[in-house]
């Protein structure tokens, strides 16, 4: 992997996110149950925002969090096995949030309560489970907020014909990055996931799959993607093509199709790392746009999330983002900057034709065991774009794991 896949993932995804696998085969159920792997992991952050308004009118909000994580997973037994995941978010300081917000509630949830069972290469898991498809722009557990996104559901996922990896999914919860206080916590689903991947060889392996997105608790939010994505690489260069279309699904009375193209290329040229990308989420006129409410939307669109669009990962115009990227090592540090162009995809729709543009810089480092990072993104707004607002935001974060 590459110097800024590396950054990219440390910066955004906690090392503490992703489960320890299946140890090996206990000889009884209690001997599954003793032998367990338990990690517990702490992540401090402090996070920093600022809006400013075309009045020059600024709306700010900051808060120190901990996130303290304790995950169990047990040996296997027969194939069978069984792992849960607490989550607490406690505010370290008073949290009174000027006119700006911050997504990282205080409370204490199960994260992961899962029965798997496992039998050649092919593991089925019921529960409450973390999903990460891809890149996680259609799916994903939004891991860099404190408190992840997790789907209760049925999912399978085999492995057992060699170089084709075939996931299943179906989905009755979506427990959100806004917690259980909150009316936008949980969103019931009646939803569908497949994705098949086949790895020819290095240089390219093709991804299909299809999305059907049902959510009985906001229809607005269903839809139906049906897509294709390339990736692979030759010698210094990395890339990616995806392509997809979408419809409604379910209780959406928005009847509409619209389109998502993402085109990308990393070249490594020690020490430094250059990707270059452009990404399109499409309209369909007032009909409709094309929209990712699974998504680790964080991951995209920039860093200072101006275009969450509501949980949908898009605006009024559709969005046109063409990025530059480049990383690299000095010493123990790890650094990277990035630089987005927003345009609109439909400037008849909004009367303009540019968004803005942000720029961001993120920096991370070891100290010991303690993983260190900081994180800094600023939006400034086009002129033209009143409906968008200078943005900017600095993460500070330590985190350990045990």
């Amino acid at each position: 992997m590459n110097t800024f896949c590396q950054l990219t993932l440390s910066a955004t995804i906690s090392c503490a996110c992703i489960m320890p696998a299946f140890a090996q085969q206990a000889a009884s159920i209690t001997q599954a149950l003793q032998n367990a792997d338990i990690k517990l992991s702490f992540r401090m952050r402090y996070e920093d925002v600022t809006v400013t308004n075309i009045n020059a009118q600024e709306s700010t909000a900051d808060v120190l969090s901990l996130k303290t994580r304790l995950s169990y997973i047990s040996q296997s037994f027969n194939g069978w096995g069984l792992g849960v995941e607490m989550d607490d978010v406690t505010h370290l300081t008073n949290f009174q949030p000027q006119g700006a917000s911050i997504s990282d509630p205080e409370g204490t949830e199960v994260n992961q309560y899962f029965l798997s069972y496992k039998a050649g290469h092919t593991i089925a898991k019921m529960g409450r489970n973390r999903i990460l498809l891809d890149n996680q722009r259609f799916v994903g557990g939004v891991g860099f907020r404190q408190n992840e996104q997790t789907y209760d559901s049925f999912r399978i996922e085999s492995k057992d014909i060699k170089n084709l990896t075939v996931f299943g999914a179906y989905i009755t919860s979506v427990k959100r990055i806004f917690g259980e206080q909150d009316l936008r916590g949980e969103h019931d689903n009646q939803s569908l996931l497949l994705n098949a991947q086949y790895a020819f060889n290095p240089t390219i392996k093709l991804t299909g799959y299809y999305y059907d997105i049902d959510n009985v608790s906001v229809p607005a939010l269903s839809n139906a993607t049906l897509g294709m994505r390339a990736t692979g690489q030759a010698a210094a260069f990395v890339y990616e093509a995806e392509l997809a279309t979408q419809s409604e699904s379910g209780n959406n009375n928005n009847q509409y199709s619209a389109s998502y193209l993402g085109l990308s290329a990393f070249y490594k040229m020690k020490p430094l790392t250059f990707k270059l990308g452009y990404e399109s989420l499409g309209t369909d006129r007032n009909k409709g746009r094309f929209i990712t409410p699974f998504a680790t939307l964080h991951k995209f669109q920039g860093w200072t999330d101006v275009f969450l669009g509501g949980g949908t990962g898009n605006v009024e115009g559709g969005i046109d983002d063409l990025y530059f990227q480049m990383g690299g090592q000095a010493g123990a540090i790890n650094l990277a900057v990035a630089y987005h162009q927003f345009n609109v995809n439909d400037a008849t729709q909004t009367g303009f034709d540019r968004f803005g543009s942000e720029l961001g810089i993120v920096m991370t480092g070891k100290l010991h065991n303690i993983s260190l990072s900081l994180k800094y993104a600023n939006f400034s707004a086009d002129e033209n774009a009143t409906n968008f607002k200078d943005t900017s935001k600095l993460w500070l974060t330590a985190e350990t794991q045990f």
